[in-house]
């Protein structure tokens, strides 16, 4: 048996470990049930992955998102490490091929989200794996008061019943201490060893910047720090005006949110990895897997909606261990805009009433009944028709989720696909009597491999570019071959799929979920507000309250963040020579200068430099232009 050293050396290429990853991996190897919690960046997967490759068998990862689950499997296969995630893309078929894989084929991961592993199927299969250790990825999840909730991780106790001899490590890298006690509630641990690292960073110097110009302040920050930075916003319009901004600006960036399709999602953080393009403009939706060392900046230029999120966020920077930074721009109008945003968000169960029985309603499902199917859904259009707000819809339908109710899958057509359904003999015929459908036929068989056993996707700007006809001619081609039942075309859509997961029971079903939602909106709420209270304190260390929230026990001042500095200014004697000759200094390479732009480019608190510059004037060494910028007196 290898041990956990050479491992780490063969597969992954490093020496040692890292603290305490160690300690964890030989408390597993022990057979102890184990909670990791450790920051972003310090190596969790590791601590499940090393013990399942020296045991015998397989290893169940749960693990919430699919893109963290293929990101992860992917590099266990450039590894040479045989995985595989069990998403929805999988027919009933594959999903047999895959299991006698997995019993085998000498597979040591079979990745699956906890909705997954909720079907008899999937679990009368997992029963007859021999199983080394089950993994518990992002197990703050299975708390009300985690900041990512999901129900179905209530139930991922089901996997002691179907292998009860078998240990269990939970990893997560933000879990206060209530969510903890969720953690070893639900999944029912017994003589958990509990490792935990500080959440200290002392390479990170956190800066909070009140300011009314945020589009300004990220400028500047970006002009002192050339090398990677990401930077988070609230919505996906902002992070297109903040990266044009930046590019106009000479600066090479790019944007990324949720709405992009995967090419484009993927073609952005290549260049970002690559550093082709160094400063990336995202939303929430750039985060988890991305794990690159030399970031040396993160900038929020909005409110958080939590401290877990903030610290997953900041945690991204210096994974190299060398000095960076992480700033939050705010003021007083982002900070009312933020908690407004919330309150607009929180659906309460009589609304929730409302959203239940509408969408029963728009689908015609009587009392009683389930239908199996899925239907077509647009959020918009589905608000419009009945005057809803649209955010309270959005999280009442969040809630129908994660309670069970419903399963909605976003954006099911980002391309156009098809099948032929009708076999060759017949096609040849069909060809014979209708000539125009003939060509396009061709061209698509042609060109698309497959298309007679599984829906294979086609772009109908290529088809038409090869015909030499417009793109509509196309669009009405492939639709007459879809009423004539020769193929099943799905067209590209932006449209979400609903499926219905329990029979309509409005009384039933809303008095089962309304404490949860109940909890939900007032765990919202708290969520803001501390994040909120963490801005607006100036007095205390940010690494202070961060690492109190986190249930640390006396931590340290870390002396580098705005709070540390702002104080240590006041306690100095202010010399203000010194600061005059720093101002002075940056007229030499520069003739015009804004506040903001002296404030941001010299280690002095602002008032101090506000109130050299009024000396500076009065002395008549500098003057204000027309343009409310400084420059330099020519005393002759």
């Amino acid at each position: 048996m290898n041990s956990a050293k050479a491992i780490l050396q063969k597969y992954w290429a490093h020496q040692e470990f890292r603290e305490p990853q160690q300690e964890v991996i030989n408390a597993v190897l022990n057979k102890q049930n184990t909670i990791a919690l450790l920051p972003t960046g310090a190596g969790k997967s590791l601590c499940f992955q090393i013990p399942a490759l020296i045991n015998n068998g397989v290893c169940i990862v749960i693990s919430p998102l699919i893109s963290l689950m293929e990101d992860q499997v992917n590099s266990l296969q450039k590894k040479g490490i045989k995985a595989i995630a069990l998403t929805s893309r999988y027919s009933t078929n594959e999903a047999i091929q895959l299991f006698d894989n997995l019993q085998f084929g000498n597979y040591k991961f079979l990745y699956l989200s906890p909705e997954k592993l909720q079907s008899e199927f999937i679990q009368e299969k997992i029963s007859q794996l021999k199983v080394n250790l089950i993994a518990i990825d992002e197990a703050h999840c299975i708390s009300q008061w985690g900041h990512d909730f999901r129900p179905a991780y209530l139930k991922i106790s089901i996997l002691k019943e179907i292998h009860p001899n078998i240990n269990i490590i939970a990893l997560t890298a933000s879990a206060t201490p209530k969510v903890m006690d969720d953690i070893i509630k639900y999944l029912e641990l017994e003589n958990v060893q509990i490792f935990k690292k500080s959440f200290f960073r002392k390479n990170i110097r956190i800066q909070l910047i009140k300011s009314d110009t945020i589009f300004e302040q990220i400028k500047q920050i970006l002009f002192k720090i050339k090398e990677p930075a990401i930077i988070y916003t609230s919505t996906r319009k902002n992070t297109i005006q903040i990266s044009n901004y930046l590019n106009h600006l000479g600066f090479k960036s790019a944007f990324f949110h949720g709405g992009l399709p995967n090419e484009t999602k993927s073609k952005a953080l290549l260049n970002w990895v690559n550093e082709t393009i160094p400063i990336i403009v995202a939303t929430n939706a750039f985060g988890m897997g991305i794990d690159k060392a030399n970031v040396r900046v993160v900038i929020h230029a909005h409110i958080p909606n939590s401290i877990e999120n903030y610290m997953q966020e900041i945690g991204r920077a210096g994974r190299d261990n060398k000095a960076s930074n992480a700033y939050l721009i705010y003021n007083n109008s982002t900070i009312f805009e933020s908690k407004t945003f919330i309150e607009k968000g929180i659906a309460n169960t009589e609304f929730c009433k409302t959203v239940y029985a509408k969408l029963h309603e728009n689908y015609q499902i009587s009392y009683g009944e389930l239908h199996e199917k899925s239907f077509t859904f647009n959020l918009q259009d589905f608000c419009n028709k009945y005057q809803l707000p649209i955010l309270k819809v959005f999280s009442a339908l969040n809630y129908f989720e994660n309670e069970g109710i419903i399963n909605v899958q976003q954006n099911v057509n980002k391309k156009s696909s098809l099948k032929v359904i009708v076999k060759n003999k017949y096609l040849i015929d069909y060809e014979n009597r209708n000539q125009k459908s003939e060509i396009i036929l061709k061209v698509i068989l042609r060109n698309y491999g497959g298309a007679f056993d599984q829906f294979i996707s086609i772009n109908e700007s290529v088809i038409a570019k090869k015909l030499n006809i417009p793109k509509t001619d196309v669009f009405t081609l492939l639709g007459r071959l879809d009423t004539d039942n020769i193929i099943r075309y799905k067209k590209a859509s932006n449209n979400a799929e609903i499926q219905f997961l329990v029979p309509r029971e409005d009384r039933f079903v809303m008095h089962r979920i309304s404490k949860n939602i109940k909890n939900r909106n007032k765990t919202k709420i708290s969520k803001i507000k501390a994040v909120v209270d963490y801005i607006v304190n100036d007095k205390i260390c940010r690494n202070i309250q961060l690492l109190t929230f986190f249930g640390e026990i006396n931590p340290k001042k870390c002396n580098t963040c705005d709070v540390c500095l702002a104080e240590k200014n006041t306690k100095t004697k202010t010399d203000y020579l010194e600061i005059a000759n720093n101002i002075m200094s940056l007229f030499i390479n520069k003739p015009l200068w804004s506040s903001n732009e002296i404030i941001n480019k010299i280690p002095f608190d602002k008032k101090y430099i506000i109130k050299t510059l009024q000396l500076l004037i009065e002395k008549n060494t500098l003057r204000l232009t027309s343009q409310n910028k400084f420059e330099k007196v020519n005393n002759g």
